[in-house]
């Protein structure tokens, strides 16, 4: 038998991303309390996802969006890390607030923003160790959080995956809009 490691990659790259999410999941959360969402996705949900950031420009203006869209369509698959809203109790003051009951909903605790990148950075690391090239989107993230593909996640973030002879999230230039 002859495999060629192109007719496999895909498959490839989705069992290492597998790999990634456990990675994630494994990772230390505060108090012991796990409430990260992971989730994976790839063909068309990455191009609804393109298409979600792109829209977004003209919400807020961030052009950076633009490239990232761009980037998410160059990637083989694309890990969500997600956090949702949990009060510890600790009253530790780290999100700015003195208690935790004075602290606004909007705001989130300083904990699970804590959770949510030790759980990336646990991914990373897996993806590191297996040489696949990614890319943390904040601009991802939001777009998934907007689209409601992690439930009740307040903090979202995206790993974008790829396993290619040049990796094609370093050197990104800027991308334009389209003037039609």
């Amino acid at each position: 038998m002859v495999l060629n490691e192109r007719d496999s990659r895909h498959e490839q790259v989705l069992a290492a991303a597998r790999q990634m999410m456990i990675a994630a999941r494994t990772a230390p959360k505060g108090k012991g309390v796990d409430i990260i969402e992971i989730a994976l996705i790839d063909g068309n949900d990455l191009t609804r996802l393109s298409n979600k950031m792109v829209a977004m420009v003209e919400e807020h203006g961030m052009k950076f969006f633009l490239r990232d869209a761009d980037n998410i369509l160059q990637a083989e698959c694309v890990i969500l890390i997600g956090t949702q809203q949990l009060s510890h109790g600790l009253n530790c003051s780290h999100c700015g607030y003195t208690t935790c009951e004075s602290k606004p909903a909007t705001v989130p605790c300083a904990l699970n923003s804590i959770d949510v990148g030790i759980a990336i950075g646990s991914a990373c690391a897996m993806a590191a160790d297996l040489r696949l090239d990614t890319r943390v989107l904040f601009s991802a993230g939001l777009a998934a959080q907007r689209l409601g593909i992690l439930n009740n996640c307040k903090q979202v973030f995206a790993i974008a995956i790829s396993a290619s002879s040049k990796n094609p999230f370093f050197d990104r230039k800027p991308k334009e809009e389209n003037k039609q």
